[in-house]
C-alpha cells in the first residue's frame, strides 16, 4: 500500500468524527441538572440550543482551526490575527476565568459526590466542623483540597491519569445503569410514569422558580454549557477525509446524537422521578441531584420488584455509592487535569511580558508560579463566598450560576469576531463551511445573540423573580473585576512594549 493510502485510511470518517463530538460533549450530569430546572420543558430547549449555538459554532472553530492550524495559541492566535491583541487577551483571560470558576465549583461540589460515596446519599448541609455551620465547614475543607489539589498537580500526574481513566469508565456504566433502569422500572410500573407527560409538561417548567420568562430563558444558559467541549473539534479538520463534505456531516449527526440523548435522558428520568415527590426537598441542588435521581431509581426498582421498604432504600443507597465513587474520581481527575491545562495556555499562548515576575516561567513543562498564584486565588475566592452566611445548597446554586455565565462569555468573543475573520481575504482558510460573508454574518449574530441573551437573562432573573439584587451584582461583578484586571495587565504590557518601541497592535 502506497504512503499516501496508509495516510488516508488514518484520516476521520464520518462515523468516527459524530463519535469525538459526543465524547467530547455529552454528560450525563446534564441530565439530571436539567429536569431540575425545567423538567419535561427542558426538551425543546435543549433542541433549540442545538439550532442556534452547538452546530454553528462547531463550524465556526473549525474554520477558525484550520485557518490557524500552524498557531500555538489557540483562541489568542485565533483573536490576535482577526481583531487584535487587546481583544484575544481580554477573551482568553474571560476563557480562563470560566475554568478558574469551574475549578471552584468542582472543588467544592466534590465533597457531595465523596459524602455519597460512603454514606449512600448527600449529608454535606448538615456537615460541622468545630462548632461552624455547613457552609463554613464546607468552605474550609475546600480550601485544604485546593491547596493539596495544587501540590498535586505540581508533582506529576502519572498516577491520577489512572484515577482519570478509571471514573471515565465508571460513568460510562451510570448511563448504562440509568437508561436501563428507567426501561425496567417503565416495564415493571405498567407503563406509568412518575412525572406525566403531555403538551403541557413540554412547555411548562413544574418548578416554582422557573415560571417567569426571564427564568425560561435564562434556562437556554444550561442548555449552551450542557454542549460545551464542542470547540476540540476545531483541531481535527485537517485530519478528515474530504472534510469539506464530511466535517458538516459529521458534526450534524454528533450534534443531532446529543441533542436526542439529552432529549430521551430526560424522558428516562420523568419515569422513574416525580418532580414534587422527589426534588422538591429544599436541600435538592445541582450538584447533588444526579445522585439523588439515581438513587431514587434504586428505590423504584425495588418498589417494582415488590422488595421491603428497607431492601429498597438499601438498594437505593448502593446505587448512590456507585455513583458517588464514580462522579468522585472522574472529577478528582479533572481537577488535577484542569488545575494546570488551561493556566498552561493562558500563560504560553500569550507573550511573556504579559506576566509579572517570574509568572511566565515554565518548569517541567508547567507553570508552576502562575499554579500557586491561582491557588491563591481559588482561596480567596472560596473565603468571600463561603463567609457570605448563606446556606449550602444556596451557595452551590450561586456558583454553578457563575459558573455558566463565566464559562460562556467567551463564546461570545469567539463567534462576535467570526464575520470579520470571513471578510478577511488576507487569511488563507483551507476548510470552508460558510460559503460566504451574508451567511457568516447571519450565523455570528445568530449565535451571539443566543449566548448573551442567555446570560443576561441568567444575570437579571434573581433580581426579577425574587428581588435578589445582591445575587444579579455578585454574578457581574465577578466577570467585571476580571475583565478589569485583563486590561490592566494589557496596559502594563503596552507601556513595556513601548518602552522596547515595539507596541502592539
Amino acid at each position: 500500500m502506497s504512503e499516501k493510502a496508509k495516510e488516508a485510511n488514518k484520516k476521520l470518517t464520518v462515523i468516527p468524527l459524530a463519535l469525538m463530538c459526543v465524547t467530547s460533549v455529552f454528560m450525563f450530569p446534564n441530565i439530571p441538572r436539567a429536569f431540575l430546572l425545567m423538567g419535561y420543558a427542558a426538551i425543546p430547549w435543549y433542541i433549540l440550543a442545538a439550532i442556534t449555538f452547538l452546530v454553528p459554532f462547531a463550524f465556526m472553530v473549525a474554520e477558525y482551526g484550520a485557518a490557524f492550524k500552524k498557531e500555538k495559541g489557540g483562541i489568542y492566535s485565533w483573536l490576535e490575527k482577526v481583531v487584535g491583541a487587546k481583544y484575544a487577551f481580554i477573551s482568553i483571560f474571560m476563557w480562563y476565568v470560566g475554568w478558574l470558576v469551574w475549578i471552584t465549583l468542582t472543588s467544592n461540589s466534590i465533597w457531595v459526590h465523596f459524602s455519597t460515596m460512603l454514606l449512600g446519599k448527600d449529608t454535606t448541609s448538615n456537615w460541622s466542623f468545630l462548632g461552624l455551620n455547613a457552609t463554613h465547614t464546607l468552605g474550609l475543607l475546600t480550601i485544604v483540597f485546593v491547596f493539596a489539589l495544587t501540590f498535586t498537580a505540581t508533582k506529576g500526574l502519572d498516577k491520577i491519569i489512572k484515577i482519570t481513566s478509571l471514573g471515565g469508565i465508571s460513568v460510562a456504566f451510570i448511563n448504562i445503569v440509568a437508561y436501563i433502569g428507567a426501561i425496567i422500572v417503565f416495564i415493571l410500573n405498567h407503563g406509568h410514569l412518575a412525572q406525566a407527560i403531555n403538551a403541557q409538561a413540554l412547555v411548562h417548567s413544574p418548578n416554582p422558580g422557573y415560571q417567569s420568562v426571564v427564568s425560561i430563558i435564562s434556562f437556554i444558559s444550561f442548555a449552551i454549557l450542557a454542549y460545551a467541549g464542542i470547540e476540540v473539534v476545531a483541531g481535527v479538520t485537517d485530519q478528515t477525509e474530504n472534510a469539506e463534505k464530511n466535517f458538516p456531516k459529521g458534526v450534524l449527526i454528533g450534534a443531532a446524537f446529543i441533542a436526542v440523548c439529552y432529549a430521551l435522558g430526560i424522558f428516562a428520568v420523568g419515569i422513574f422521578t416525580s418532580w414534587t415527590g422527589v426534588l422538591g426537598g429544599k436541600d435538592v441542588n445541582m450538584v447533588n441531584v444526579t445522585i439523588i435521581i439515581m438513587n431514587n431509581l434504586g428505590v423504584e426498582i425495588g418498589k417494582g420488584l415488590s422488595l421491603s421498604t428497607a431492601a429498597s432504600i438499601s438498594l437505593g443507597n448502593w446505587l448512590g455509592r456507585f455513583v458517588g465513587l464514580s462522579l468522585f474520581l472522574t472529577y478528582l481527575g479533572a481537577l488535577v487535569s484542569y488545575s494546570y491545562s488551561p493556566i498552561k495556555q493562558l500563560v504560553e499562548g500569550t507573550p511573556k511580558e504579559l506576566w509579572p515576575g517570574n509568572l511566565s516561567q515554565i518548569k517541567d513543562g508547567l507553570p508552576k508560579n502562575a499554579m500557586w498564584i491561582q491557588c491563591i486565588i481559588i482561596i480567596l475566592f472560596i473565603l468571600f463566598v463561603s463567609l457570605g452566611g448563606q446556606g449550602a445548597s444556596a451557595f452551590f446554586d450561586k456558583l454553578v450560576l457563575m459558573t455558566n455565565v463565566a464559562t460562556t462569555l467567551p463564546y461570545i468573543f469567539i463567534a462576535g469576531a467570526f464575520a470579520k475573520f470571513k471578510k478577511n481575504e488576507e487569511i488563507e482558510k483551507p476548510f470552508v463551511v460558510y460559503k460566504n460573508y451574508k451567511s457568516s454574518l447571519i450565523w455570528t449574530i445568530i449565535v451571539t445573540a443566543t449566548v448573551l441573551i442567555a446570560n443576561v437573562a441568567v444575570i437579571i432573573k434573581p433580581a426579577l423573580t425574587k428581588g435578589d439584587f445582591a445575587s444579579s451584582l455578585w454574578m457581574i461583578a465577578g466577570p467585571a473585576i476580571f475583565a478589569v484586571v485583563a486590561l490592566l495587565m494589557y496596559g502594563r504590557y503596552e507601556n513595556i512594549m513601548k518602552g522596547k518601541g515595539n507596541l502592539p497592535i
